[in-house]
Formats: structure tokens, sequence, C-alpha cells
């Protein structure tokens, strides 16, 4: 199982109202503000390994996403553009003017629309281990289709919660033991997800991010018809990923580093802390450094 040396970090868990949405936010530290979006099957303890190094010299602020973890079972709005509303609801609420915004897995496509939406208002994006909907770059990834589950959680209907309610742990567990190459995570992360995603209602909000993927990646073509993502950007990789997400960025961006983290699983803040924050550490630095 991976280790990290960093320090327990005190967290606030704190319930605001972003977007019309009951939403439960972690928050951690003092500095320049960092958002960090989460994604499937995951919570807000997806970032508990590298919330330490971050609290050190940033505000940290990792909200459950709508419908996810401790935040409010809401009936729609799982769409890219609308978390991404929610997003800079979370900031606007806690008085935040800048920030750096971290996405991984389905808080990618939310993060990168935040970014070119708001870019006086986003001083970084840090992109992970996700697709950016149909943009080219991602052709050798899809040439045998997505992965089985998008199709499975898309299914119309109830299908996936009618399969899984009752045999949410085993679910999980297998997203967790593949994200992390075998390894697993730690047991009270292990079921501190397993409990956001047990039950029926539970599980509709997750697949509900799934069922919207179509508009979702409507929303980033239009996004890039018109505009370029100007904020400075880094993409980081793992498996299966790898340098997809940046070559789909390089066309659209004008600033891009892209980065992949050997011998890690897609779930990086748990399987690879330490290389993670060795990669964020200096870009925010960096970026923060320049003037923005």
């Amino acid at each position: 199982m991976p280790s990290t040396s960093s320090r327990p970090v005190a967290v606030e868990l704190r319930r605001v109202t972003a977007n019309g949405v009951d939403l439960n936010v972690a928050l951690a530290g003092e500095g320049p503000a960092v958002l960090l979006l989460h994604g499937f099957p995951h919570t807000w303890e997806l970032w508990t390994d590298i919330m330490d190094g971050l609290a050190d010299r940033h505000r940290v602020i990792a909200p459950d996403l709508r419908g996810f973890g401790a935040s409010a079972r809401a009936a729609d709005g799982y769409d890219a553009g609308t978390l991404a509303a929610d997003a800079e609801a979370v900031l606007d609420v806690l008085g935040v003017r800048s920030a750096a915004v971290v996405g991984i897995d389905a808080g990618t496509p939310p993060a990168f629309l935040f970014a070119m939406r708001r870019p006086g208002l986003v001083r970084q994006l840090v992109v992970m281990e996700s697709l950016l909907g149909g943009l080219p770059g991602a052709e050798e990834f899809l040439a045998h289709g997505a992965p089985w589950w998008f199709g499975f959680h898309s299914a119309p209907g109830s299908l996936a919660e009618t399969v899984l309610t009752g045999h949410e742990s085993e679910y999980i567990d297998w997203f967790l033991d593949a994200g992390t190459l075998g390894q697993g995570v730690r047991p009270a992360v292990r079921d501190a997800f397993v409990d956001a995603y047990t039950g029926t209602e539970a599980l509709r909000c997750a697949f509900s991010y799934y069922r919207a993927l179509p508009t979702s990646a409507q929303q980033v073509r239009e996004a890039v018809r018109t505009a370029r993502l100007t904020v400075p950007t880094l993409a980081i990789g793992a498996r299966p990923v790898g340098r997809v997400l940046e070559r789909q960025l390089r066309p659209v961006a004008d600033h891009v580093v892209g980065h992949v983290i050997e011998d890690c699983g897609h779930i990086i803040p748990l399987h690879r802390p330490d290389e993670l924050l060795g990669l964020l550490g200096p870009f925010l630095a960096a970026s923060a450094g320049s003037g923005r």
C-alpha cells in the first residue's frame, strides 16, 4: 500500500450552499487557494495524502461534487458545465478571488470548463487521468471503445443501480484495486468511499455524471470553438490514460506542461501522493511567481 511522509493536517468540514446545492467542503491550510475536484468513485478524501503537503503553503478547498459523498443528492446538474458553475460558486461563497484548480477523472472536464470560462479567477489548471469529450488526441486510446463501465453506467433507466444495489462494496473495491495497480488504499479511505456510494440514490447520482457525458462533450466542443485555454496548465497522466489528455490539450491551450508518473495507477493522489506533490509544488510556485 502506498505511503507518504506528510504529517496529518487539520481539516475543517463545512456545509455551504453553492449554485443552489448544499455541498460538503473540506478546508485546510492558509495561503493562495487550491481547489481540488475529485472523480468516481471518490469523495474529497481522495486528496487526504496530499492535503498535508499543500496546506503548508496553500488554502486547500476540496468539495464533494454535487450528489457525491456528503453533498446533496441533486436531481440533475451532473454535466461538466453545471459542475464548473458549482466550483465557481464554492469559491464565491468562501470569498476566494483566485485559485489554482485541480481535477482528476470526473473532476477534469468541470475544471477545464471553469478555466475556459473564468481565466481571471482560475490562476492555474492541473488535470489528471481523464478525457475531454471528443477533442482530437484520444483516437488511439478509444480505438476499441470507451472503458466498459461507461456504457454500463450510462444505460437508460436504472439498470446499473438495480444490478449493483447490495453489491456496492465489491464494485467499489474493483475500481480501487484497478486504480492502484492492485495495491489498494487504506481501509479508512476505502470504507469512506464504499459508504459514500452505498444505496440506490447514491448510485443514481454517481451514474448521472456518465449519463450527462454527451452534454458535457458538447460543452467542451463549444468552449474550444470560440476560445483558447490561456491559464498555465499541467496535464498529469498515469495508467491507463498516459499522455492522452496532454495531446487533447495541446491544440487548444497556450501553456501546457505534460508529465506521466511511471508505475502509477489511475488514482494518482492515493497511489503516488509524494510523486504528485513533487509535480504540484514547483508548478504552483512557478505559476504564482509569474504574476498570474
